[in-house]
C-alpha cells in the first residue's frame, strides 16, 4: 500500500528535474498524475529549457509504474491553459488531492542591472505562476470535499537574502506569503498549504556556466567540480548541493498524513545553509 494510493497529485514543471522527480515518486506512493510544463525557450534563462521529449520521459517513467498520468504543454503564466490542464486531468482521474507547484526558472545578475524583462520573466513565472497554480487548483479541492495539501516549492532564497539573484529571491520570499496566506484561508476546507526551501539542488538550473560565475566570479572556465567546491563552503553538512530526490521526500511528508497537522510550515532541506 502507498501513502497516495487512490489519490491524485498536480506537478507543475515536470518534464525534468525536480518536477519530474516529484511525479514519480508520488506515483511510486500510488498517485495518479496531472502534469505540466511549458517545454519551451525561455531567453532571460541562462541554460536549456525542458523539452517536449523530456515531459514525454516523465510520462514513461510514471507509466512503467502502471499508474496513470496527463501531461499536458502548458505555461504556468496563462492561467486559461493552466486551469484548462487542470480540469482536463480532474475529469479524467476523478479528483485531486495534492498540488505541487514546481516549476521555476533562476538567471543572475545585479539587482540594479536586471533587465527589466529578465525581472519579469522572473516574477510571472517563479511568483505569479505558483499563484496561477494554486487558482486552477483549488476550486476542484474544495468542490470535492476532500481536504488536500499544496506544496509550494520556494528556495533558501525565500527566507533570506543572496547577492546577484534579487529578482529569484524576491520571487520565492513572495511564495512563503502566499503559501502563509493560503493556509490560513484553505485550513477551513481541511486544506494544509506548506513550502520546501531547497540549498542548490543538482539540476540544469544550477548546472551551468552563468551560474557557475555567480560563485566563481573570476574562474575563466568554471566547471562543474569547480562549482561544487565553491557550494560546499554554503552548506554546513559539507556537500555541494542535494539531490531532486531528496526535494521529492520532503514532498511526500508534507503531501502525506504523515504530516495531517502540518500547514502555512517553511520546511528547509538545506544541508544547514540557512545557519552557515
Amino acid at each position: 500500500m502507498g501513502r497516495f494510493d487512490g489519490k491524485v497529485a498536480f506537478v507543475t514543471g515536470a518534464a525534468r528535474g525536480q518536477g519530474r522527480s516529484h511525479a514519480v515518486a508520488l506515483a511510486k506512493e500510488g498517485a495518479d498524475v496531472i502534469a505540466v510544463d511549458a517545454c519551451a525557450p525561455m531567453e532571460s534563462a541562462p541554460y536549456p529549457m525542458a523539452t517536449p521529449e523530456d515531459l514525454a520521459e516523465t510520462v514513461r517513467l510514471v507509466e512503467e509504474l502502471e499508474r496513470r498520468i496527463i501531461a499536458t504543454r502548458a505555461d504556468v503564466r496563462d492561467q486559461d491553459t493552466l486551469s484548462a490542464a487542470v480540469a482536463e486531468g480532474v475529469a479524467q482521474l476523478g479528483r485531486l488531492d495534492v498540488v505541487v507547484a514546481n516549476a521555476g526558472i533562476l538567471s543572475v545578475g545585479q539587482s540594479w542591472e536586471i533587465p527589466e524583462s529578465t525581472w519579469q520573466d522572473m516574477i510571472d513565472i517563479n511568483l505569479t505562476g505558483v499563484w496561477h497554480t494554486t487558482k486552477a487548483a483549488i476550486p476542484h479541492m474544495i468542490d470535492a470535499g476532500n481536504g488536500g495539501s499544496l506544496v509550494l516549492i520556494s528556495s533558501t532564497a525565500g527566507l533570506r537574502g543572496s547577492v546577484f539573484i534579487g529578482h529569484y529571491v524576491s520571487a520565492k520570499h513572495g511564495v512563503v506569503g502566499l503559501m502563509r496566506t493560503l493556509a490560513q484561508e484553505l485550513g477551513p476546507h481541511g486544506i494544509r498549504v506548506n513550502s520546501i526551501h531547497p540549498t542548490q539542488v543538482d539540476t540544469d538550473m544550477i548546472q551551468n556556466e552563468t551560474t557557475y560565475r555567480r560563485y566563481l566570479p573570476h574562474a575563466e572556465h568554471p566547471t562543474r567540480d569547480d562549482m561544487g567546491a565553491a557550494s560546499s563552503t554554503t552548506n554546513v553538512l559539507g556537500i555541494p548541493w542535494v539531490e531532486s530526490s531528496d526535494i521529492s521526500n520532503a514532498v511526500l511528508f508534507l503531501a502525506s498524513d504523515d504530516a495531517r497537522y502540518v500547514t502555512g510550515a517553511t520546511l528547509p532541506v538545506d544541508a544547514g545553509s540557512l545557519i552557515r
